[in-house]
């Protein structure tokens, strides 16, 4: 039995994973759990970063670190804590609201350098910055980067010896985060990018199972509609002249009870060849075995005796090499859907008329009765069972580039099949 599509994705995936090494495969495992907490429960996440850093802020208040960087012991320590917690609570909205946060700390980071307390916690302002990166235009960068600066700058003016120790290093950090968040959105994008391309495959690709999945089903149909729609005409015939001749030639009446009990074993044959092919498991069923022109003098027979009387007529000759077992096999089911209608559709005395003619160019088949009466508007496209019919026969025909018409003859004495299609070996 074969494996269904989605099974054999899910096999290459597990290979594709057995290839990775652990090491890396356990950091991507943890890195895809916490983004997926971080999806289902983002203030969670963000309550904790900022806990962290605010933690951070006050332990560097508490233990007098902020003294080892700053120009001016002096400062107020209370308002040390203040601007330390004002560099580090707003995180909370650092990816709501990023630039909001920096503007909220704008003021707070000019108030630490002009004051000369210079609190690490300043560098905070980064995280926003590192967002806003991640999602905005580079118009909303470039006024980003330009609010962090600009404290740090007019510090630098007051007081020119900070420029080596302060205003260096938080340029260097702008630069460092602004670089490491394109990076960070580029990858993103490119990420994201290449996922939707993969979906859009993906749904091309089920598109494309769906539609070669009705195209199957309409073969199917088609190939069924021949065979038990022929076949049917033909044991409706037989029953039908049995049934009369059983009241005056028993003989003839057994014959042809016989010719049905044949032609329904033929097309039992027939469908279960068609119906074995579509069972996974059956894969010895015969896929091959189709009509050929071969078996086009037993159609004509059992044609016959259902009691039309049909003459075939064989013009030219065929090359081996021009028909190939699937033009074949478009002529034959052509010329039996045609007699198939003549059997249904056509009222008063009947005969038909199959003609075979090979050019070096083409294989032109004509098949026409004399049939007449109102039976025959119910073989026209109009009519649904029969335009069900004659678009199998064209479908056919539009497989080989081959042309096909239907209607009355011109003389208005009959009906008339026309089937042209270009042999193989003549294709540029």
């Amino acid at each position: 039995m074969s494996t269904p599509p989605r099974d054999r994705d899910q096999d290459r995936d597990r290979a594709t994973e057995d290839t990775v090494p652990p090491l890396t495969r356990i950091i991507r495992d943890a890195l895809d759990r916490l983004r997926a907490f971080d999806r289902r429960r983002p203030r969670v996440w963000d309550a904790a970063v900022t806990a962290f850093w605010t933690v951070a802020a006050v332990l560097d208040y508490t233990s007098g670190g902020w003294r080892n960087v700053a120009r001016d012991t002096t400062a107020p320590e209370t308002l040390v804590l203040l601007m330390s917690l004002g560099f580090s609570l707003p995180l909370l909205w650092r990816r709501t609201h990023p630039m909001p946060v920096l503007l909220l700390m704008t003021p707070i980071s000019l108030v630490n350098i002009w004051t000369g307390a210079v609190v690490q916690a300043s560098l905070l302002q980064l995280i926003p910055v590192f967002q806003i990166v991640l999602r905005s235009s580079f118009r909303t960068v470039g006024a980003a980067a330009l609010l962090f600066v600009v404290p740090v700058l007019s510090g630098g003016f007051r007081i020119p010896s900070s420029w080596g120790q302060e205003v260096v290093s938080y340029v260097w950090g702008l630069v460092f985060v602004v670089l490491l968040g394109i990076a960070v959105r580029t990858r993103r994008e490119y990420t994201e990018a290449l996922v939707e391309r993969a979906h859009r495959l993906e749904h091309e690709r089920d598109q494309q199972a769906r539609l070669a999945a009705a195209a199957e089903r309409t073969r199917i149909a088609r190939e069924m509609h021949d065979i038990i729609g022929h076949n049917l005409s033909v044991i409706t015939g037989l029953a039908d002249g049995g049934a009369y001749a059983a009241r005056k030639n028993p003989e003839r009446a057994g014959q042809a009870l016989e010719a049905i009990g044949t032609t329904s074993r033929q097309a039992l044959s027939e469908l279960r060849r068609l119906l074995g092919v579509l069972r996974d498991d059956h894969p010895d069923a015969q896929l091959t075995p189709q009509p050929t022109l071969d078996e086009l003098t037993s159609l004509i027979d059992r044609v016959r005796r259902a009691g039309l009387p049909v003459q075939l007529e064989l013009n030219g000759e065929p090359t081996a090499r021009s028909l190939t077992p699937g033009l074949q096999l478009t002529v034959y089911r052509v010329i039996q859907e045609a007699l198939t209608n003549t059997l249904k559709h056509a009222t008063g005395p009947t005969s038909a008329t199959v003609t075979l003619t090979y050019s070096p160019t083409h294989l032109d088949a004509r098949i026409t009765d004399t049939g007449t009466g109102a039976g025959r508007s119910a073989e026209t496209e109009e009519a649904p069972l029969a335009a069900q019919g004659i678009m199998g026969m064209r479908e056919r025909a539009a497989l080989y580039d081959g042309t096909l018409e239907v209607g009355p003859r011109p003389e208005h004495t009959g009906w008339r099949v026309q089937l042209r299609l270009p042999l193989e070996d003549t294709h540029p």
